[in-house]
């Protein structure tokens, strides 16, 4: 089975009409962490929860390792950890004594110890869950989650609480969870975890995937920018045609899609004409300058990364992104 999960028009509707989750079609390698991503109310969790086999799709089809999450309950949830944005734990309950609670309804559950251990929290054992902070009550989810040694893994936004330690702790389980043939799939508000993390992502926007591929060729989908401060009396107008920038009160910014061929053209420009370039800043697209252009232009037509609006309008789909991709 090359695909731990694979989705054809899957769709998601509420009491009163409202479509949630309106056609999405991908599938995800084994092995390979995805990150689903989107403003609030994207679509995001009723996508996750359809493929974690919480609720039946509206239309469309799901599998997970080559089932029906929903209808094939039974032969899917053992195969697969759950980490819900919430976790509800009893307070009185230790943490050791909440995952061997959890331990007993999990098949092939790991040792307490072991499973505690991964997530930092060896030493808390006795601790009882209302004495956990926010952060610590979120590696207990995660532990849990790890519990049946998952061939699928869900995260739903795993590293909210933690400190810049903790975060960084749970991306090195995470990747070497994946290194063991884990797939992943994440949701996050976290653009870095994405980017850090993931070898592949989705962007969804108004229930449908707006744009995907690698974090590479989604940044990529973005212009790059040149920043910088022309002196007092010398106008943008004087650039190289080839250069376009737009200029507010001195402040020059330049955005291209050949970064390294422009910046070269700028710097020559400006040595033969003696022009000292004020705070010159240099940078490729970032994912976050992607998430947020998404999220302003709304969600008129669905793309891959690398494809034209003018594709997008003519309904091409780009087939650059192998089999593998997400569409």
């Amino acid at each position: 089975m090359t695909h731990a999960i694979e989705a054809e028009d899957l769709r998601r509707a509420y009491s009163g009409g409202f479509e949630a989750v309106r056609g999405l079609t991908f599938t995800v390698p084994r092995g390979e962490i995805f990150a689903l991503l989107g403003t609030n109310g994207a679509g995001k969790t009723s996508t996750v929860e359809l493929l974690e086999g919480l609720a039946a799709p509206s239309a469309g089809t799901a599998r997970v390792l080559g089932h029906d999450p929903y209808r094939e309950r039974a032969a899917v949830r053992p195969r697969i950890g759950v980490m819900l944005q919430e976790g509800g734990f009893p307070s009185d309950l230790t943490v050791a004594e909440t995952v061997r609670m959890w331990a007993g309804c999990t098949s092939g559950a790991r040792p307490t110890g072991e499973a505690l251990e991964a997530v930092g929290l060896g030493t808390h054992h006795r601790l009882r869950i209302k004495q956990l902070s926010g952060g610590e009550r979120r590696r207990l989810d995660l532990a849990l989650a790890l519990l049946g040694r998952p061939e699928v893994l869900f995260l739903d936004e795993p590293t909210t609480g933690l400190d810049a330690e903790g975060r960084r702790d749970t991306w090195e389980l995470v990747r070497a969870l994946r290194d063991e043939g884990t797939t992943v799939v994440l949701t996050t508000h976290y653009l870095e975890e994405a980017e850090t993390l993931a070898d592949r992502l989705a962007i969804m926007h108004q229930g449908r995937i707006v744009l995907s591929g690698t974090p590479a060729q989604v940044t990529a989908a973005r212009p790059a920018r040149i920043r910088f401060v022309l002196p007092s009396g010398v106008p943008a107008a004087r650039l190289p045609l080839h250069l376009r920038a737009a200029e507010d009160g001195g402040r020059v910014e330049i955005r291209t899609a050949s970064l390294q061929d422009d910046l070269a053209a700028l710097l020559g420009w400006a040595r033969e004409n003696d022009v000292r370039l004020e705070g010159l800043d240099a940078r490729a697209a970032s994912l976050e300058e992607a998430f947020l252009y998404i999220a302003g232009r709304g969600a008129g037509e669905t793309r891959g990364a690398g494809e034209t609006e003018e594709e997008a309008e003519a309904g091409t789909w780009s087939d650059a992104l192998g089999a593998g991709g997400v569409r």
